[in-house]
């Protein structure tokens, strides 16, 4: 029976709880006389005792009051605005209200019009003689104001009865009661209780804002008079009343006399329909105790002077509010009170079967999470009976594994409160502190809620897509840390960062967080990343992509050496903010450092362990515009670099695998056997995790192993990521055979599909963008199973927009005569117009050696100092990769280094020919300032580099390795990036 519901199929989607009681009731008009009115106000103001009784059960939108006192008054206000509700009070001797209110029908046909009437027997009596066909119902005032909330209630539940039950089978409770005298007592207790109630359950919720929202699944509640009345509400919503209560004498149908049996047989009909759902009878006649017992209903005895007590205890024991008990069937004492669904969850295999078993069989445990407006779960459960399944280890299992389902769809997406008792293996993210989640954080949110959103990611046979489990320190505790350990004076300082650091090491941290930790730790269990996440990271025109720091921690089984490892992570964080490099970069893009707040993500580190290292199977960034597309790639589709090992290597500018996730097949790297040979991965990063961190220094790399490929093959984590160079027959073989050397191709993922990593991406990148409106770039890593079944886990890291320059560039740069143009790259990075250059750094050929990049580095950071405090850019031309973390690859500068450059060209030598670099550290500053970047290799008529014009000029200051020109007129730059040509004109040349 079971493959009936096969719970992979099971889609839970999260219940839009703001699409429920949509309708609502903000305007009331009273219509009274003076002395009435007055008598309703009991010398308080009825706007502030509705507003009270709201904020005590954490509603919102009180409804505002206004009043009439004649007909006249009451045309004139309905005139003037528009009314949800009219209540009319109808005076001892008066019959004027009832002719009011039927004229304001005959004007305004739809509006609900509501009888209050003062409680005496006169009244009572006039009432039986009056046509009430045009009001919706007929209230008696017993001076209570929560009969108001319950009137107000009561219509706003009857408005959007229908949509709410439909849209997410929101539950229906049906009160069958003709007695006006009676309602009105009776139902301000039921509102009481449901809405006290559904602040209870709305803990469930993950955050204020949704605990709010939760609240409108609370149950409906819904008055009948008559037994056709009673009957047609039944009949509709039958699959969602969570219960009946009724009394035994009232009308067959409207105006017939009452019927001494109604309610009994309106039990009757209802058993025969459903054996379980609960029902209760209210009677003044004792004897109907008896027909009770016969339909298994609950007695009430409205004579009784603790009715209300008595009504309240049972819809609470029978209408499954308030704790799950679990009951000896037999004797009925309780066995196990669960509070919650997660305790729930860890209780159902404990509890005894009999026990269990009664409880299924009367549907106990979905009308439980029905009653705490926990649709997608109970809808579920509620078919799966006793008789379909008849096995009760199959019925828990079930049960476990559809509330595993149910909670890690709703954390998913969702930014909860961190509570100790609360984050387990289903949390996915939640945060620390009241504060900003920082640029990084509010990415992961997003990307975590798109995730959610989008059932294609939930389509893979053999992969699942998720984001690591987060927990995001806010920056209130930045500020208070900053604040409490007084750090400011030293962190704004000129001091070295080695000196920062040791402040910011020796400083405290709350003392609250300590046990915080320890509940993430244990949930968590695997290395832990300390990332920064600062106000001003990712924010959407600013990037700081790469510039602060982020830690990695092995877990330890050790809690204390991990608490004081993971502090000073943290703590590093917060200090990579002062660092030099960051107050350099701050400089470049003029941002003042003390607005710069720093949250922190704490993330478990996508990997596996094998022995003392830990890495995933794989890691890459992905952007969804390619301004470097090969063959028949578009722009458009996007592009994605890839490498095995922690990410820290592509950052760092390593050889990564670039592919196109439209074009899997076609990778440049490996199509040809020479290229790849030189050009794969041939280290990477891998997690130290016998290093406890004594050695901790400004430095984020400092307990990562950056270990040749071979290391890989050993820890048998090449499994579909390598292929093997078999020397005898010069090729490569797609796959692992043992000797000959291996090459990270991830031809089995690109080309033979064992893994669906383009689907994913294309996924992720079409919704990324559509979504952000923008270009995006995003960071994930996957681990493949080590098993052979092929299966495997893509993560999601981070994700943030790629600023793109808006100029439009209408005319074709190839036409542009040689002769006009300084440079000229057919492979051009970057796009728009730069008019405000005048200054040119460039390396010098003559005698160069790769030898000495690192000098000149060196001698660069200097001057583009000099140009940061003048305020002005230049272009930069030099030979072999910018950036590189291989010195004989190229000049190994950082960004702050040459952050003051708005063009870098990568200019080939003859004896010195380097690839052109694609995967940059700074490729996301590059796009982000709208940079330029032009590769050029002259000597093989692959663009143009006219050296012997800037030779001829007069240079402004020259070292040994560089020279630095500077004109009077401006080197107007232009760059298409969709057709990737680049151009910077001769000073004047531009007109």
């Amino acid at each position: 029976m079971l493959s009936k519901f096969k719970l992979n199929q099971l889609y839970f989607k999260d219940t839009q709880f703001a699409d429920l009681m949509k309708r609502r009731i903000f305007n009331v008009l009273l219509i009274a006389n003076p002395y009435d009115a007055f008598m309703l106000e009991d010398d308080g103001r009825i706007d502030e005792k509705i507003f009270n009784e709201y904020a005590s059960l954490s509603l919102r939108y009180p409804p505002r009051f206004s009043q009439a006192t004649t007909c006249d008054e009451a045309l004139a206000q309905l005139e003037s605005m528009t009314y949800d509700l009219v209540i009319c009070m109808p005076g001892t001797g008066d019959n004027e209200a009832f002719d009011t209110a039927r004229r304001i029908k005959q004007d305004y046909p739809h509006l609900p019009i509501v009888i209050l009437t003062p409680f005496s027997h006169g009244v009572t009596e006039r009432i039986a003689n009056e046509d009430l066909s045009a009001f919706e119902y007929v209230f008696c005032w017993l001076g209570n104001t929560d009969l108001l909330v319950s009137i107000i209630k009561l219509i706003e539940d009857k408005m959007n009865l229908e949509h709410d039950v439909s849209q997410v089978g929101v539950q229906v409770m049906l009160l069958v009661e003709d007695s006006i005298r009676f309602y009105s007592s009776v139902l301000p207790n039921l509102y009481k209780f449901v809405l006290q109630q559904s602040q209870e359950f709305s803990t469930e919720a993950l955050n204020a804002h949704q605990r709010t929202l939760r609240m409108r699944g609370r149950p409906k509640i819904v008055l009948a008079r008559t037994y056709q009345e009673a009957w047609s509400i039944y009949e509709k919503y039958k699959n969602n009343i969570l219960g009946v209560i009724t009394d035994v004498r009232f009308p067959r149908t409207e105006g017939s006399p009452k019927d001494a049996l109604s309610g009994i047989k309106l039990c009757a009909a209802i058993r025969k329909e459903d054996p379980f759902v609960p029902l209760i009878i209210q009677s003044s006649e004792s004897e109907n105790a008896a027909y009770a017992a016969k339909y298994g209903a609950a007695f009430i005895d409205k004579n009784s002077k603790k009715m209300d007590v008595d009504l309240r205890r049972i819809v609470s024991e029978n209408f499954g509010f308030g704790d799950f008990i679990f009951r000896n069937p037999e004797t009925g004492e309780e066995i196990a009170r669960v509070k919650n669904l997660k305790e729930l969850q860890n209780i159902l295999f404990a509890v005894p079967a009999e026990s269990f078993l009664y409880h299924i069989s009367h549907n106990h445990v979905s009308r439980w999470l029905y009653s705490r407006a926990m649709f997608p779960i109970a809808e579920f459960l509620k078919p799966i009976t006793w008789n379909s399944l008849q096995d009760v280890d199959a019925h828990r299992r079930l049960i476990f594994e559809a509330i595993v389902k149910y909670r890690k769809m709703k954390n998913q997406g969702v930014v909860a409160v961190f509570k100790r008792d609360r984050f387990d293996l289903y949390s996915n993210f939640a945060r620390i502190g009241d504060g900003s989640l920082g640029g990084k954080g509010r990415g992961l949110a997003f990307i975590d809620n798109l995730v959610k959103h989008h059932a294609e990611f939930e389509e893979f046979e053999n992969a699942r897509v998720a984001i690591p489990k987060t927990v995001v320190l806010c920056t209130d505790v930045f500020d208070e840390f900053m604040d409490s350990n007084n750090l400011y004076q030293v962190a704004l300082s000129d001091a070295d960062d080695d000196v920062i650091l040791r402040y910011f090491l020796k400083a405290k941290l709350p003392d609250r967080l300590v046990e915080d930790f320890f509940t993430f730790f244990d949930v968590v269990k695997s290395p832990i990343a300390v990332r920064s996440s600062s106000l001003l990271e990712d924010s959407h025109y600013q990037p700081f992509a790469g510039i602060y720091n982020t830690y990695m921690i092995p877990y330890l089984d050790d809690k204390y050496e991990m608490l004081r490892m993971l502090s000073d992570a943290i703590k590093g964080v917060y200090a990579s903010v002062f660092f030099r490099d960051s107050k350099a970069y701050m400089q470049a893009t003029s941002n003042v450092i003390d607005q710069e707040k720093m949250a922190v993500i704490l993330q478990q580190v996508v990997g596996i362990q094998y022995g003392d290292r830990y890495y995933p199977s794989m890691s890459g960034v992905a952007r969804s515009l390619n301004y470097y597309p090969l063959g028949d790639e578009q722009a458009e589709e996007g592009i994605v670099n890839l490498a095995l090992g922690l990410g820290k290597y592509i950052v760092d500018g390593g050889m990564t695998l670039r592919f196109s996730p439209y074009h899997p097949n076609q990778v440049l790297q490996t199509s040809e056997l020479e290229l790849a040979l030189r050009e794969t991965q041939t280290r990477f990063y891998a997690l130290d995790l016998s290093n406890a961190g004594h050695n901790f220094s400004i430095d984020d790399g400092f307990n990562l192993l950056k270990l040749p490929v071979k290391e890989a093959e050993k820890d048998g984590s090449l499994n579909y990521i390598a292929s093997t160079y078999d020397p005898y027959d010069q090729i490569i073989r797609d796959g692992l055979y043992p000797g000959g050397r291996k090459v990270i191709t991830f031809a089995n993922i690109l080309q033979h599909d064992v893994f669906p990593l383009p689907r994913i991406l294309q996924l992720a990148l079409k919704y990324g963008q559509a979504e952000m409106r923008r270009p995006v770039e995003i960071e994930f890593a996957a681990n493949l199973s080590r098993e052979k079944d092929r299966t495997g886990t893509f993560y999601l890291l981070q994700i943030r927009p790629i600023v793109d320059s808006k100029e439009m560039l209408e005319e074709d740069l190839r036409l542009i005569p040689d002769d006009r143009l300084l440079l000229r790259s057919n492979n051009s990075l970057g796009h728009g117009i730069m008019d405000d250059i005048f200054d040119v750094v460039y390396v010098k050929t003559q005698n160069y050696s790769a030898s000495r990049n690192p000098e000149i580095a060196r001698e660069i950071e200097k001057l583009n100092q000099q140009f940061l405090d003048l305020g002005r850019h230049y272009i930069l031309i030099g030979p072999g990769r910018w950036g590189s973390s291989d010195p004989w690859l190229g000049i190994p500068v950082k960004w702050p280094h040459i952050s003051a450059a708005r063009v870098i060209v990568e200019a080939g030598l003859t004896n010195y020919r380097v690839d052109p670099s694609q995967g940059t550290h700074f490729f996301q500053n590059l796009t982000s300032f709208g940079v330029g970047y032009f590769t050029i290799n002259a000597y093989m008529n692959d663009g143009l580099y006219n050296q012997d014009y800037l030779n001829a000029q007069q240079a402004v200051q020259e070292t040994q390795h560089l020279r630095h020109v500077r004109f009077g007129l401006p080197l107007v730059v232009k760059m298409d990036g969709k057709k990737k040509e680049g151009v910077v004109m001769l000073p004047g040349e531009s007109e």
